[in-house]
């Protein structure tokens, strides 16, 4: 009887013989190999078939997988059906000094039960190198942006389980990715180039100064060497023929 009593006081729940009997106390597999499979393999085929290099995700040299960009993390949560909740859990904003550092969390959210399905930490500050050359005063809007960008990659990895296919975000890769050019700058001729074919592509000035971020570490096009605006202007080239092709083929697929 005092045994009972202490039992049920305490809420010890005692394993049960079988439990015990099998010499495991590891949980069962919630999902079987074979959903597993297929569940990556649609994610698979989703990149392969609706998201376009250079908008949604970027490669870089000496990486196998590709980096998941802004516009591509929005479409999965929008395949996946996933609300965002955006709080900025830190700051640090030194008017006097020019620091500012802000640390934001994504809660990615089912639409169609409202469970929280998983959430991601992001951060930036004012110190990083991609902004040494920038007054820190006119940058503090862009440094938040950063980290709720930092954030949303990481909660969007998570949630889709697509951190296989993905690498991380492009900010922590080594500088010395980046391709060499002198310092000669870009001509003027080149500059005009990018602007153009940015323009053709109904490119938004945010994916095409994350692409030269990602690839050159440097915020604008006057900042690009010749040699890295060549090899910039092909890159937006060949994303003008892709384009061109998808455009093909929903018109071939309209006309049917």
């Amino acid at each position: 009887m005092k045994t009972d009593k202490h039992s049920t006081i305490s809420n010890i729940v005692p394993f049960s013989s079988s439990n015990s009997s099998n010499g495991s106390s590891l949980p069962n597999v919630v999902v079987s190999s074979s959903e597993s499979k297929r569940r990556i393999e649609e994610l698979q085929t989703f990149v392969d078939d609706v998201m376009v290099k250079g908008i949604d995700y970027g490669m870089v040299d000496g990486f196998s997988k590709p980096t998941l960009l802004k516009p591509g993390a929005e479409k999965l949560c929008d395949v996946f059906g996933f609300s965002k909740s955006v709080d900025v859990v830190n700051r640090i904003e030194q008017w006097n000094t020019g620091i500012f550092a802000y640390e934001v969390k994504m809660t990615l959210i089912r639409k169609d039960n409202g469970i929280i399905e998983a959430e991601g930490l992001g951060s930036c500050n004012s110190k990083e190198a991609a902004f040494q050359q920038q007054n820190p005063f006119t940058i503090v809007n862009t440094v938040l942006k950063m980290a709720k960008k930092r954030a949303l990659i990481d909660a969007v990895l998570s949630a889709t389980r697509s951190s296989g296919i993905f690498t991380q975000d492009i900010e922590d890769f080594p500088k010395q990715l980046s391709i060499k050019g002198g310092d000669e700058l870009a001509t003027k001729y080149q500059l005009q180039t990018i602007f153009r074919i940015v323009a053709e592509l109904n490119m938004r000035p945010e994916v095409a100064k994350e692409m030269m971020q990602m690839m050159y570490q440097v915020d604008h096009s006057t900042k690009l060497t010749k040699k890295q605006a060549s090899s910039f202007i092909q890159d937006l080239l060949q994303l003008k023929d892709v384009s061109k092709e998808l455009k093909e083929l929903d018109k071939q697929q309209y006309n049917k």
